[in-house]
């Protein structure tokens, strides 16, 4: 069915001859050919919700560098969108929220599970395009924000640094914290479950502010649902990826899932410890290294796969930056596809 289906078989558990590789964010502004689609349009949200240009994107770094997965393009915060609350996307600043939750009655006026989902028949349409664009060539990647990453910006109204606001809202409102990451949750189901059925082979999780709650808060109010979607979500294999929630690592291990994403903080001997001998580990290389001379950019990669000793899967530890050269980014995939479990 593949011509590369090496990330499948790593996350079947099966012998394989070197790690896959792919990068987080690995469809944008790191190549030319985005930028000059993106600035014939309107803005990112017009990009995102076309799907032959979704799909456009989604392929541009399977042909420029060669990596072993394409992820859609798209963004975690369709999910409130099909919910009914809209965002904007404010360039340079990120993500705008109008109107945020606030109380018991705006969670109730939300929509969920599959009438939301229902209402994002253009990402299916993009993974239905690329998934035929792409002819087997690598297996298709898709993504969703982890309910509580989505509730802090639905409270918060935007990005932030401590994302207090959506903190307050746990202390100071949790029976309507937990109201609204149900509801999410039923969304982020029904979403994958669709998003399987348009062609994704593999799916991801993003916990991105994983690491702003405590270790409590996070049992509380990140966990549950996050095992209710690794336990509702059975036909692909999934990737939960915390970031910064080293914490709660060996926890977010006993969920129903095939691997776990690392971000640069975790030494690779500590993660397998955590992870156990059975799950999967993605990541870690630190973005930044890939700023540095090619000579350290092999170096450091090596080490890392070195030290994953297999059941890897070659990524970052976070997306690729923007500004990153595209030399170093291709030398990374280069490296990483070069390395044999069997020695060099």
């Amino acid at each position: 069915m593949f011509s590369n289906d090496i990330l499948l078989r790593t996350l079947r558990g099966e012998a394989v001859e070197r790690p896959p590789v792919w990068l987080m964010r690995q469809a944008g502004r790191i190549l030319p050919q985005y930028r000059q689609l993106r600035n014939s349009l309107t803005g990112f949200k017009e990009l995102a919700t076309r799907p032959e240009l979704a799909a456009e994107a989604t392929l541009q770094p399977v042909d420029a560098l060669g990596v072993d997965a394409a992820i859609i393009f798209s963004d975690i915060l369709v999910i409130p969108e099909a919910m009914g609350l809209t965002y904007e996307m404010e360039e340079k600043k990120g993500p705008f929220f109008p109107k945020t939750i606030e109380n018991e009655a705006d969670v109730r006026s939300l929509a969920e599970g599959e009438t939301a989902a229902g209402r994002l028949g253009y990402v299916y349409e993009s993974l239905r395009l690329t998934k035929k664009a792409l002819h087997g060539r690598v297996p298709l990647i898709g993504f969703s924000g982890a309910p509580w990453t989505l509730l802090a910006y639905m409270v918060e109204g935007g990005g932030s640094k401590t994302f207090s606001k959506a903190k307050k809202f746990l202390y100071t409102q949790p029976q309507t914290a937990h109201l609204l990451l149900e509801k999410i949750t039923s969304t982020v189901i029904a979403y994958l479950n669709q998003k399987i059925s348009a062609g994704a082979d593999v799916v991801q999780v993003f916990d991105s502010w994983a690491g702003i709650l405590s270790p409590a808060q996070y049992r509380e109010f990140s966990l549950p649902y996050l095992r209710r979607i690794c336990n509702e979500v059975t036909t692909a294999p999934k990737i939960i990826f915390a970031k910064d929630g080293w914490f709660a690592l060996e926890e977010i291990a006993r969920l129903d899932c095939q691997a776990l994403g690392l971000d640069w903080t975790v030494e690779p001997a500590q993660g397998r410890s955590w992870a156990g001998p059975q799950k999967v580990l993605q990541g870690n290389l630190d973005p930044c290294v890939l700023y540095a001379p090619t000579s350290v950019i092999r170096q450091k990669t090596l080490q890392m796969l070195a030290d994953f000793k297999g059941k890897h899967i070659a990524n970052l530890g976070h997306g690729v930056y923007p500004d990153t050269p595209l030399d170093h980014i291709k030398y990374f995939v280069e490296t990483v596809q070069g390395f044999s479990y069997g020695g060099r």
